[in-house]
């Protein structure tokens, strides 16, 4: 039989694991939800909720968030994994729930809105500020210095790239262009239709110019590696910002099919990466590693340098308009909180 403190320990694992959106305690608050309120699951039968369960914590994530889980289904299946939280310990909580009216669902609720007030106050250091007040170096470190923010920095670093890579690109005004060699207008002429779909050329218009562009993928993966951004011109970008071991970086550069990779990372990650790529013979792939002391320099520069004044305000702009995506809701809906009666619960054991 597992304990209640055992079960809150387990519980408490996925809360600190989990990153800020928090999709898989609202699983879990849902989950009880149903077995308090309408009594028509069996904790002990995980087929009666698995995937009903899905739908219950995207139809509140949309209220709360704004948004809804994005991750494998496999990954979404990891819930109830023996090391996560499988029936037996559901079934305690549930015990603990039902006797409390609700107290375990309040207490995943709270931990949801102080990680999320932790997230807004970060957040609005970058809104707030101007170019001649905002620093890159401190608004990185409030991430790290919240324990409950540290499992989204991968999605802060991404921002932060994409605002200062994107708007250097737009500023620069930097073009791509697609050509054929003129010996080779025999072969343009036998896949004419070929090159005007696919490659927008033909014998009236053989080049093509398009405005060179970089694109944030943005999707929340469940694991940290594969593409984050690529540019029209070539490179695929990978931010990383945990350390790497010989199976993920692996695993990274097999799920990237590019000759011309651009990694950016910490700078204590910098040697150790290079050696195993040099181990996976996966060093000539590579065009260049940006570390996050490069980044700094960069952004102050555009924030602070001779060039702020066309470039700084555009810098600050596309990394809050990335932010609003990634985190489309900072302030939940409380009037949700209010009415389930969570802000009314008093339990010494879970709500202290």
């Amino acid at each position: 039989m597992i304990s209640r403190e055992e079960a809150k320990n387990a519980l408490d694992s996925i809360i600190k694991k989990a990153r800020v959106h928090l999709y898989k305690p609202i699983q879990i608050a849902e989950i009880l939800y149903r077995d308090r309120v309408f009594h028509d699951i069996d904790l002990l039968n995980l087929q009666t909720y698995r995937n009903q369960s899905k739908k219950w914590r995207d139809d509140i994530s949309e209220i709360l968030l704004g948004t809804t889980c994005t991750s494998s289904a496999r990954f979404q299946d990891d819930l109830f994994n023996e090391n996560a939280m499988p029936p037996r310990i559901l079934y305690t909580l549930g015990k603990e729930n039902c006797k409390s009216d609700g107290a375990v669902e309040a207490y995943i609720y709270k931990s949801f809105q102080t990680r999320h007030r932790q997230l807004k106050e970060s957040l609005d250091y970058c809104l707030n500020n101007k170019k001649e007040t905002f620093e890159l170096r401190r608004f990185l470190a409030m991430f790290w210095r919240e324990p409950g923010l540290k499992r989204s920095i991968d999605k802060i670093y991404e921002i932060v790239v994409f605002a200062l890579f994107s708007t250097l690109v737009n500023a620069l005004n930097l073009k791509v262009q697609i050509s054929i060699d003129d010996d080779q207008n025999d072969l343009l002429h036998e896949f004419e239709e070929f090159a005007k779909k696919v490659m927008v050329i033909d014998f009236s218009n053989p080049i093509y110019v398009q405005d060179a562009k970089i694109y944030r993928l943005g999707v929340t993966n469940a694991s940290d590696r594969g593409l984050d951004m690529y540019a029209n011109w070539g490179p695929a970008i990978q931010v990383k910002h945990l350390t790497l071991d010989l199976e993920l970086a692996e695993s990274i550069v097999i799920n990237m099919n590019s000759d011309r990779i651009i990694i950016v990372c910490k700078d204590a990650e910098k040697d150790i990466i290079l050696s195993l790529l040099k181990q996976i013979g996966w060093t000539c792939h590579i065009q260049s590693i940006v570390t996050e002391n490069d980044l700094i320099l960069w952004y102050d520069k555009a924030l602070h340098g001779k060039f702020s004044d066309v470039i700084g305000d555009r810098v600050l702009a596309a990394m809050a308009l990335e932010i609003q995506k990634e985190f489309p809701s900072t302030r939940p809906d409380v009037d949700f909180l209010r009415k389930r009666g969570y802000e009314a619960l008093k339990d010494s054991f879970w709500l202290r």
